[in-house]
């Protein structure tokens, strides 16, 4: 199955340089410099970078483009959206209404929207929405959200009631489960306590405040200077992202900002002028897996495998752009990466760094073997193409990407253009190579539905349930392809 918005962990911990010299300072900018350059040359990342050192800004830099069709040159004051990095400025108003006394951490989501379902609202609490407990479904992984609101203007009341008011999947406060929902909720809730737009909110509250002079709420019908064009990398080269409504992500991702500012509010975090101590102290407070309110505080090792440090972090995707953020409360470094390529490895990118900014050598980035299969596909067969898969495993194994997420890339691109049968040879490669993965035997049936051959797609959604027994779509369509033969006498 394709996954949608997705946000990830990157963490680091303490190994204190005092007294950098100039010499190592350098040393250190040039290293994360050619890092991030071999990523770009890989078409693992296009964008703009901004580290910081203990002593201030190491490299701030950007590489490649803000429009490939007019051949634009990114810049490090380019905007780019940084989708679910809006969540910590939605956390922080929140927390400022906190501290002035209009809403309460554990005031419920019916005293607050009075509108919303009360069974499921009297039960979840803003905590709840802020840490990702609350239990109430993501709207972007509702069946109708394509269809209904990613493209087209869509009231936030209407999106709330048809999208964000399903049944709880679990009881609030039990579990973690991250969720657009809980955001776009919270949204909703700033524009009623405080009478005024989200986005006039977020400009006043905090971008003001900050200096922050080349943030805001993306409109696509503004004519925004410096906007960076989203695109897509696919197996076969860049594509121009699917239009996107930035309505629908609203407060859980639909700001945009520059390294630059995004540099300014890193700064601001190290101070109390927009929150008091100890409310800045419980935004901070992890939660359930480590997430507390709009950002993740946890620790995780370096490239090393070894070396651990402490950050506060959050990484964004959304149509066109793959963004993180992240920052180390005790030394003051950060690292700050946007990109207006969906799919950029901004993850590994930023674990490097981090592992170049504590002495750690980082893990070179590697080529996508999914688009060395294209190449491949492009000049010959689909048996053609898969030999070569073989053989540049075989021989090069350190050299490609390796996992499940690769060929499910370059089989959901087949399908896209139309050539099933391609598709099908592919995910079935995918099978051969990850036989315990729930997700590959699920896409593997997709493609076998599409097709037309049910039977092959039952079997391989009856084998993903085995491996992923939470796999709620199979069990789906599962039910939806029986029911015929189940009506028959």
């Amino acid at each position: 199955m394709m996954q949608r918005w997705t946000y990830i962990r990157v963490a680091v911990g303490l190994v204190l340089m005092l007294g950098v010299s100039p010499a190592m300072a350098a040393s250190k900018k040039e290293s994360i410099d050619k890092l991030a350059t071999k990523y770009h040359e890989f078409r693992q990342f296009n964008g703009t970078v901004l580290v910081v050192g203990e002593k201030g800004i190491i490299l701030k830099k950007a590489y490649g483009l803000a429009n490939f069709e007019w051949q634009i040159p990114a810049t490090p004051d380019t905007k780019f959206r940084i989708a679910s990095i809006t969540k910590q400025f939605t956390s922080m108003v929140i927390m400022q209404l906190v501290a002035e006394g209009k809403v309460g951490l554990d005031d419920s989501l019916s005293k607050l929207l009075p509108d919303y379902r009360q069974d499921t609202g009297s039960r979840v609490t803003l905590t709840h929405l802020l840490n990702h407990t609350s239990g109430i479904p993501s709207f972007t992984n509702h069946p109708d959200f394509v269809a209904k609101a990613s493209r087209n203007p869509f009231p936030a009341a209407e999106l709330i009631k048809q999208l964000a008011s399903g049944d709880l999947e679990f009881e609030p406060g039990t579990k973690y489960a991250y969720n657009n929902s809980g955001y776009y909720l919270l949204g909703a809730i700033i524009e009623r306590v405080t009478g005024k737009p989200y986005a006039q909110v977020v400009q006043e509250r905090i971008f003001d405040p900050v200096g922050m002079k080349n943030s805001g709420y993306d409109v696509s019908a503004t004519v925004l200077p410096k906007r960076a064009s989203g695109y897509v990398s696919t197996p076969d080269g860049l594509r121009n992202a699917p239009y996107i409504n930035m309505d629908a992500p609203f407060a859980a991702g639909g700001l945009y900002s520059t390294v630059e500012d995004l540099y300014l509010w890193d700064r601001a975090l190290h101070g109390d002028t927009l929150l008091p101590p100890a409310l800045k102290q419980r935004m901070f407070t992890p939660g359930l897996q480590g997430y507390a309110f709009g950002w993740e505080v946890q620790s995780a090792k370096l490239d090393d495998g070894k070396t651990e440090v402490a950050l506060q972090s959050h990484r964004g995707g959304v149509e066109g752009f793959s963004t993180i953020i992240s920052r180390s409360p005790e030394t003051k470094e950060a690292v700050i990466i946007l990109s207006n390529v969906r799919g950029s490895n901004v993850q590994g990118l930023a674990s490097g760094i981090w592992s170049l900014l504590r002495g750690v050598k980082p893990q070179a980035p590697r080529r996508s073997i999914s688009e060395a299969v294209m190449t491949a596909l492009a000049k010959g067969t689909i048996t053609e193409a898969i030999a070569t898969y073989r053989t540049l495993k075989a021989q090069t194994p350190d050299e490609y990407k390796f996992n499940p997420g690769e060929l499910n890339r370059l089989g959901y691109q087949l399908m896209k253009e139309g050539r099933l049968a391609d598709a099908v040879e592919i995910f079935k490669l995918n099978v051969e190579m990850y036989p315990t993965d729930g997700n590959v035997h699920d896409s593997l049936g997709e493609a076998y539905l599409a097709r037309g051959d049910k039977a092959l797609a039952a079997e391989s959604y009856r084998r993903s349930l085995e491996f992923d027994p939470k796999n709620a779509d199979a069990v789906r369509i599962l039910k939806e392809i029986e029911q015929p033969s189940a009506k028959s006498p």
